[in-house]
C-alpha cells in the first residue's frame, strides 16, 4: 500500500510564529472514505437528473451537465484543500470570519443582483461570474457560533451568554431578510437552535423561545412581503390561484404523484419534459426524480441522505474536542434543513422557499458550499485522535 505524504507550510498568528503542518498516511487513513463514496453517488445521481431536467430546453443539457460536473470537481478540490488545515485554525480566526461574512451580506444589499429574474437581490456579480454569499456565510457563522459555545461552555445558561450568541446569529439573519431570503433566514434559525440544543440548553429556555415564537406570529405576518404571504396562503390552499401563485406546487405534486412506484423512466416524465414543471433543474429537481424514477428512486435518495447524515452525526460524537463536535453539529443541521425544506416544499408539506436540494440541484455556489461543509466534517473526523509527529 502506497502512503501519501503531504507537507503544507502556513502561518499561524500566535506567539510561536510559523509552524509546519504535516499530514501523513496515519491521518489519511482516518478519512471516512465511505462518506465520500456516498456523497459521490448522490452527486452522480444529481448530474443525471440535471441532464434529464434540462434535456428539452432550447439551449440543451450539455452546458448544464458540464457546469454541474465542474462544480463537483471544484468542490472535491476544496475538500482536499480544507483537509490540509487543522479545523481549529478556523476557530482562531472566528472574529475575522464573522466580519467578512457580514461584509459580504452588506455588499449584497448595496451591489446585489437578481431581482429582475428571481425577485430578490441575493447574488453578487463579478464580470461573468456570480455567486450567492449567503451560501458561504452560513458556514462562517457556524464556525463563529461553535467557537462561542466553546468559550462560554460553563456559562451557557446565563442570559448574557444567550444574548451574545443570539446577537451573533441575528445580525446576519437581519441582513439576509433584507435581501429578501426568508428560506435562508430559517436555515440560520434552525442550525443555531440545533447547536444550542446539543450544547445542553435547558428545556425552559426552549419552551420560552417556542412560546415567544408562537406569540410573535401575527407580528411576523405583518412584516412579510406580499409574495411571502402568498406563498403561505398557497401552501394552505394551492387551489386559491391554480394558474398563478399556486401553479408551482400543483405541478410539482402532480409530477411526484404521477411517478408512482417505479417512475416513467429517465427523459420520459411528461411534467418535466413538456415544460409544465418550473425551475425543474434547481428548486424542483426532486419532483423530476420522483416522476421519472418513482417512489423507489425517491426512497433510494432518502436512504443515501440518511446514511450521509448518520455518518455526520457519528463524526460529531467522536470529535476529539467540543469545537469539532459543535462545528459538525451545525453543519449537519444545515444540510438536514436544506434536504427537508426542499423535499417538503415539493410535496406540499412546507411553503415554497426556493431552497435547492443539496448535491442534487443545479447550481455552482450551492454545490461548492455543500462540499466545503462536508470537507470541514471530514476534517474533524480525520483529526478525531491526537497524533504526535
Amino acid at each position: 500500500m502506497i502512503l501519501f505524504r503531504f507537507t503544507l507550510l502556513f502561518s499561524n498568528i500566535h506567539s510561536e510564529g510559523v509552524k509546519v503542518l504535516k499530514i501523513d498516511g496515519r491521518l489519511i487513513r482516518k478519512i471516512d472514505f465511505s462518506l465520500i463514496i456516498v456523497v459521490l453517488i448522490i452527486c452522480t445521481l444529481g448530474v443525471i437528473m440535471v441532464g434529464s431536467a434540462t434535456y428539452n430546453l432550447s439551449v440543451g443539457s450539455e452546458r448544464f451537465i458540464r457546469t454541474q460536473v465542474a462544480s463537483i470537481v471544484l468542490g472535491l478540490i476544496s475538500i482536499v484543500f480544507i483537509l490540509f488545515f487543522d479545523y481549529n485554525t478556523f476557530a482562531r480566526f472566528h472574529i475575522p470570519i464573522y466580519i467578512i461574512c457580514n461584509a459580504l451580506l452588506v455588499a449584497v444589499l448595496v451591489f446585489g443582483t437578481g431581482s429582475e429574474k428571481w425577485g430578490a437581490d441575493r447574488w453578487i456579480r463579478i464580470g461573468g461570474f456570480q455567486f450567492q454569499p449567503a451560501d458561504f456565510v452560513k458556514i462562517g457563522i457556524i464556525i463563529c457560533i461553535s467557537k462561542m459555545l466553546v468559550d462560554h461552555k460553563d456559562s451557557l445558561h446565563k442570559l448574557s451568554t444567550l444574548f451574545k450568541i443570539g446577537v451573533y446569529a441575528l445580525v446576519p439573519m437581519v441582513l439576509i431578510v433584507r435581501q429578501p431570503d426568508l428560506g435562508t433566514t430559517l436555515a440560520f434559525a434552525f442550525f443555531t437552535f440545533g447547536m444550542l440544543f446539543i450544547a445542553g440548553l435547558k428545556y425552559k429556555y426552549i419552551f420560552i423561545a417556542g412560546i415567544t415564537g408562537i406569540l410573535s406570529l401575527p407580528l411576523a405576518w405583518l412584516g412579510l412581503k406580499d409574495y411571502q404571504r402568498w406563498r403561505i396562503l398557497v401552501f394552505i390552499n394551492p387551489e386559491i390561484d391554480p394558474t398563478g401563485k399556486g401553479y408551482h406546487i400543483l405541478q410539482s405534486k402532480l409530477a411526484v404523484g404521477s411517478g408512482m412506484l417505479f417512475g416513467k423512466g429517465l427523459f420520459k416524465g411528461s411534467q418535466t419534459q413538456y415544460g409544465f414543471l418550473p425551475e425543474r433543474q434547481t428548486d424542483f429537481i426532486f419532483s423530476v426524480l420522483a416522476e421519472e424514477l418513482g417512489f423507489m428512486g425517491a426512497a433510494g435518495l432518502l436512504i443515501l441522505y440518511g446514511i450521509m447524515l448518520i455518518k455526520c452525526i457519528n463524526i460529531a460524537r467522536e470529535a476529539k474536542d467540543d469545537f469539532g463536535a459543535y462545528l459538525v453539529t451545525g453543519l449537519t443541521f444545515m444540510l438536514a434543513y436544506h434536504i427537508f425544506a426542499n423535499i417538503a416544499m415539493t410535496i406540499g408539506l412546507m411553503p415554497v422557499t426556493g431552497k435547492p436540494l443539496p448535491l442534487i440541484s443545479y447550481g455552482g455556489t450551492f454545490m461548492l458550499s455543500n462540499m466545503i461543509a462536508l470537507g470541514l466534517i471530514l476534517n474533524v473526523n480525520m483529526r478525531r485522535d491526537k497524533i504526535n509527529f
